[in-house]
């Protein structure tokens, strides 16, 4: 459910900035700085954004269909983490990626550090690999925000 007058609140960029600045100064610095790097290293992606009750979440994809994205950031008021989002299935023999869920996995990024370690990279790569719908190197990266939760836990640690 969205959030009335949010659809028309500016741009998808304009509305991420705004999601984004509701987190601490540092945590909005890390994600900024963690989304930068995901562009980076997926130009083509589709981001899909969901500002949702417990955290803001940005999915990267072949397309529009959320199904389909592969992996996202997650901001949760005291911390980021990366999530590859068909993660449970990827082989991972030094235990990196978190979570016991029958579906995704994620590795905390308490700096960017983790994602230039050459493991973690190597689980992105496999996961581009062995994703339901590969990307579109000749797609163009776009932004879209898929939804708004009218009632949402604070962005800031009490």
């Amino acid at each position: 459910m969205s959030a009335p007058g949010h659809k028309n609140a500016g741009s998808p960029r304009q509305q991420l900035d705004l999601f984004l600045s509701r987190f601490t100064p540092e945590l909005e610095s890390l994600a900024r700085r963690a989304l930068r790097r995901m562009r980076k290293r997926l130009p083509n992606a589709i981001e899909l954004v969901y500002d949702n009750y417990n955290a803001l979440v940005i999915g990267f994809g072949p397309n529009e269909r959320p199904s389909d994205a592969i992996f996202s950031l997650v901001l949760y008021p005291r911390n980021l983490a990366l999530c590859f989002l068909q993660g449970a299935k990827l082989p991972d023999p030094r235990k990196r990626l978190k979570g016991s869920g029958s579906v995704a996995r994620h590795v905390p990024l308490g700096d960017l550090d983790v994602l230039e370690d050459p493991q973690i990279r190597a689980l992105m790569q496999q996961a581009l690999r062995r994703a339901k719908v590969q990307m579109d190197p000749k797609q163009k990266r776009k932004l879209i925000i898929r939804s708004i939760s009218v009632k949402q836990r604070p962005r800031r640690p009490a």
